[in-house]
């Protein structure tokens, strides 16, 4: 189904007060918002649970590491759940699983019994529920006007940054004031509230599988070409979002600003807040998939600005400009994927976008770690690669993607 058309919709019925305003919108984006804070809180977690136990560092982060990419490659088995179950019974059963991991954590005895511990990281990891994904599957149902769909979209891959935002530091936060198993606590807590959120409203209750759902394909989603195209593309853009932490901690480092390593992620997020609003404020000429190589050029030209290793203050403002691009790359994404899904598969499809993209990101944060010991050059090299890659797919492919 199409949102964008060459004639956009006035501008009152895509403001972003008309479409928090309708019934359940503002319930269902707080409550995924809520819901997803595990993501970005649970690494932290884990890395602190670690360390309060004396244990090393780099155990800490592989555990961490462990859990982002199995939560990345758990989300098209539930997504495809969902298709043929509903949310409600997935995202209950997910969500208490993956609690129930979180909170067993501390007595496996991660640093005595570190295969334990990952055991319980990867069902922690694969259990976390696809709030993601069925929130965009609720859009064309909550939001039937093109318009407020595109405005929901934007204001939606806009705010998901903040996860890894607030995420951090509400980890950090807890475990200072209150220690590792307490921060572990609100993890879980956390993901139980805002899913119950989720569950309780009655967009998501009500939310019924496709008549057809028996007869999906094994493959899914990624029988259509447009899609693997996209998929495909996204973990590059992946690769530049994962490679963001570790280029600001090495540039951190070489500065003597240690302020850098967070505040550099913040200001791409930020960007992306930013840009992503503008973006679902108007309506643009043209197809989503054009949209999506417009966006993805100013989201690779972006890192180049931090090639010659700037000063602190222009490395915080070079990271602004490619997040600037990123939700609304992002929201051209999930676009495309609502045009092409086939029928009865959307929540697994926009799963298959989520998953590719934290696969490239634990990717991005591999090749960087690599790359640091080569010099500032080469680690920021690697966002820009992803992005020219992601960028170079999109151009290549446009007219899988415009089918």
């Amino acid at each position: 189904m199409s949102t964008t058309t060459d004639r956009g919709p006035d501008q009152d019925s895509s403001s972003y007060r008309t479409v928090l305003g309708a019934p359940h919108v503002a319930r269902l984006l707080g409550g995924t918002l809520i819901g997803r804070l595990p993501t970005g809180m649970a690494p932290i977690v884990i890395l602190l649970l670690v360390r309060a136990a004396d244990g090393p560092l780099a155990l800490g982060g592989l555990l961490g590491a462990l859990y982002g990419l199995a939560s990345a490659l758990g989300q098209p088995l539930l997504g495809r759940l969902v298709d043929r179950h509903g949310q409600t019974r997935v995202l209950v059963a997910a969500t208490a699983t993956a609690s129930t991991a979180f909170l067993l954590l501390p007595y496996t005895g991660p640093v005595r019994h570190p295969v334990f511990a990952a055991l319980t990281v990867l069902v922690a990891g694969l259990a976390t529920p696809p709030l993601e994904a069925g929130l965009r599957a609720l859009w064309p149902v909550l939001l039937p006007d093109a318009g407020r769909q595109r405005s929901a979209l934007s204001l939606d891959s806009s705010t998901q940054g903040l996860v890894f935002v607030a995420g951090p530091l509400l980890a950090s936060g807890f475990a200072a004031g209150a220690g590792a198993m307490t921060a572990l606590v609100a993890t879980a807590a956390l993901g139980l509230v805002g899913t119950g959120l989720v569950v309780t409203a009655r967009a998501s209750r009500t939310w019924l599988p496709a008549e057809s759902v028996e007869a999906m394909h094994w493959a899914g989603p990624l029988r259509v070409p447009g899609l693997r195209v996209l998929f495909a593309a996204l973990i590059g853009t992946g690769v530049a979002l994962g490679a963001v932490d570790v280029l600001a901690l090495s540039a951190a480092e070489r500065h003597h600003a240690g302020w850098l390593a967070g505040v550099m992620p913040a200001a791409l997020s930020i960007g992306s807040m930013l840009g992503g609003l503008a973006y679902g404020r108007h309506a643009w000429p043209g197809a989503p998939s054009k949209h999506l190589v417009a966006a993805s050029v100013g989201f690779a030209a972006g890192w180049l600005p931090l090639l010659p290793d700037p000063v602190p203050a222009v490395a915080v403002l070079g990271a602004v400009l490619p997040g600037t691009f990123l939700a609304p790359l992002l929201t051209a994404a999930f676009l495309t994927v609502d045009r092409l899904a086939p029928y009865g598969e959307s929540t697994e499809a926009f799963a298959w976008l989520i998953a590719c993209i934290g696969v490239g990101q634990a990717a991005g944060t591999a090749l960087a770690s690599l790359a640091a010991t080569a010099g500032p050059l080469l680690v920021a090299a690697v966002p820009l690669a992803g992005a020219a890659f992601a960028l170079w797919l999109l151009h290549r492919f446009n007219d899988r993607l415009s089918a």
